[in-house]
């Protein structure tokens, strides 16, 4: 019967000859780990900008309500609170959509500039590593070529 050729020690010197840089990978972690809380500080600050926004705007609205619902004197007390109600509630409608536009328009601008701060970082790195490990690719190829 044939035996089969063990490749282990052949695999191991081909391994050894092209070693792998494990400083970028951990470089690659910690910058997505960087990328991902810097994210999340900008959606966690929306987020609490449009809590704020909401709680006030409900706070104003039960006020308004708790006046509209006070008993009149007057039946035509009743229509013109309730007109009143009405209009205070459509500004109020526009003032808080406006700040809910506000908050919604730097979130973009801020998650864009940190996607933008990333790609950039992103491209230097690969540059670097692709640099680096041509480099150690040649010297491996010639310390390989000049030990035969």
């Amino acid at each position: 019967m044939a035996k089969t050729q063990d490749f282990t020690a052949t695999l191991k010197d081909m391994m050894g000859a092209f070693p792998v840089d494990t400083a970028a990978l951990e470089g690659a972690f910690k910058s997505t780990a960087s990328l991902n809380e810097k994210l999340s500080g900008v959606a966690l600050e929306a987020a609490e900008k449009s809590a704020e926004i909401s709680s006030k705007w409900t706070k104003d609205t039960l006020a308004k309500l708790t006046e509209m619902s006070k008993a009149k004197a007057e039946p035509a007390d009743y229509a013109k609170a309730a007109t009143d109600f009405a209009s205070a509630s459509a500004e109020v409608a526009a003032e808080n959509m406006a700040a809910f536009a506000e908050v919604a328009k730097k979130l973009q601008t801020e998650t864009i500039e940190l996607l933008m701060a990333a790609g950039k970082e992103a491209a230097e790195d690969a540059t670097a590593v692709v640099k680096k490990a041509t480099n150690d690719v040649t010297a491996a190829a010639k310390k390989a070529a000049t030990a035969k």
